[in-house]
């Protein structure tokens, strides 16, 4: 397996990944990804295994501590020097899950962050994936304002420490 940044020649693999692991209410679209691949591409990876893309995550950096839905439309938000890392989407193709490599994703994710010096990690999940995250020390702060998809979230977050940016 190897992980590396995203790039725009990777959109089609991405686009497919993604309306494979989430429904239409949810799935972000070409568009979305063509966005976010140039406004915060250091902050989208791809997961691959003999040269076939088999997951990906991404989410821009931000100033809040939770996400926010306008977010997941306007890539322009992304602000490089924020204290928190988001995670917009983690997806892994179907026939390579149960093999640990969304766990290799987020555990990617979170060393950035500390790398970057970031406060931490924020994400959303619906309520039956709060103990997986759990697991890779995020904690849950409750339901979610976000109704992205017309679904109720829950708010999940890792705090580094005490020192802010």
């Amino acid at each position: 397996m190897k992980l590396r940044i995203a790039t725009l020649t990777d959109l089609d693999a991405i686009t497919t990944l993604e309306h494979v692991c989430f429904p239409p209410n949810e799935a972000a679209s070409r568009e979305s990804f063509i966005n976010r691949l140039q406004a915060f591409p250091g902050h989208f990876w791809v997961l691959e295994s003999e040269g076939r893309l088999v997951g990906f995550i991404n989410g821009m950096v931000t100033d809040n501590e939770t996400i926010r839905d306008e977010m997941f439309a306007h890539a322009n938000l992304h602000n490089e020097e924020g204290k928190w890392q988001s995670v917009f989407g983690i997806a892994v193709s179907p026939e390579y899950r149960r093999n640990g490599y969304a766990g290799q994703l987020i555990r990617h994710l979170i060393e950035k962050a500390r790398e970057e010096e970031r406060a931490g990690v924020t994400l959303t999940c619906k309520e039956y994936l709060v103990p997986y995250y759990e697991k890779f020390g995020f904690r849950d702060l409750g339901i979610s304002n976000s109704v992205h998809g017309g679904e109720v979230w829950h708010d999940m977050m890792i705090q580094f420490g005490e020192h802010l940016r």
